[in-house]
């Protein structure tokens, strides 16, 4: 482990970087919304039972793509229950109406996100469950900001300017799920359709469209029905560091749980290893692709 944030209070880990035995490719995987630690005190301010406050987690993504250690990538993960925050937000989107206080004028309590109840500090969890009791004091949410939200920036900032800095180029892949009932596309020409994945490029304009296209090949290759941009186009982590022509690539790739997991109880499905073997070789031939842009060795002792 590279780096960690912790809670003074429990002393556990928000987020750690899990290191490659020595980082030689200019890629970051990053898994925010894996986690499942729920904070002291959270299920207390609750309406929800504890096992609902999980709903919403990407579970198991981080083992998902964990191949990419392997290749000399390093993985970043958060451990913290998104229902408690997340971190694929702008820092203030904030629900004006889940808080006692007034909020200031320069906080985003007017986006689409904030509108369907899943903000910086969520409103709701799984099918439009409202998270919390009684309304949250806005002291408490700049809490979470300043000691989680911003030091996991901070540190996704900083590795991803390591390897900038060493290459002159770097590509983020963030890693992600999405339930079975939000996979479902819709179009005028050929009515529904259940996607297996979803390849987040923000419209072209947050990576290479090589990167794009070797992935999606790949998983094409390996059966699985894949669409870019719908249903998802990737969100706050990948519009923010995905900048080609600052040589600073992102793509965000969703994964249909049902392919993996029972989406009920949560454990691991007949198919997860296959699964991860798909996702090992689509790592593979993108790392390939970005060494082929001319990588020197970044981090001798990354492993430290």
């Amino acid at each position: 482990m590279l780096a960690h944030a912790e809670s003074a209070e429990s002393k556990k880990p928000w987020f750690e970087i899990m290191a490659p035995g020595q980082w030689t490719v200019p890629v970051v995987c990053n898994s925010p919304h894996s986690g499942s630690i729920l904070p002291d005190g959270f299920a207390e301010m609750s309406n929800l039972p504890p096992a609902m406050l999980h709903m919403s987690e990407d579970c198991h993504v981080d083992q998902l793509f964990s191949g990419c250690l392997d290749l000399g990538a390093p993985l970043m993960r958060v451990l913290l229950s998104r229902s408690y925050l997340d971190l694929n937000r702008e820092p203030y989107e904030f629900d004006a109406r889940m808080f006692r206080e007034r909020l200031p004028s320069y906080m985003n309590t007017s986006s689409p996100r904030v509108a369907s109840g899943l903000g910086t500090i969520p409103k709701t969890v799984g099918d439009n469950h409202m998270i919390y009791a009684q309304p949250l004091s806005l002291t408490d949410a700049l809490h979470r900001i300043e000691s989680i939200y911003r030091p996991y920036h901070r540190t996704l900032a900083a590795l991803l300017d390591e390897a900038h800095g060493a290459t002159g180029h770097v590509l983020l892949v963030d890693c992600h799920s999405m339930p079975s009932s939000a996979a479902i596309v819709h179009s005028s020409s050929w009515g529904s359709m259940s996607v297996d994945v979803a390849l987040g490029d923000r419209h072209g304009n947050a990576c290479d469209a090589s990167i794009v296209e070797i992935a999606e090949q790949t998983l094409v290759a390996a059966g699985l029905c894949v669409q870019r941009n719908k249903p998802y186009a990737g969100g706050y982590i990948t519009e923010i560091h995905g900048k080609p022509r600052l040589g600073r690539h992102a793509l965000q790739i969703e994964f249909n749980r049902s392919l993996y997991m029972n989406e009920n109880t949560k454990a691991l499905g007949p198919s997860f290893h296959h699964l991860k073997q798909v996702i090992d070789l689509t790592l593979k031939k993108i790392c390939q692709e970005v060494e082929n842009w001319g990588v020197p060795e970044i981090h001798e002792q990354a492993a430290e």
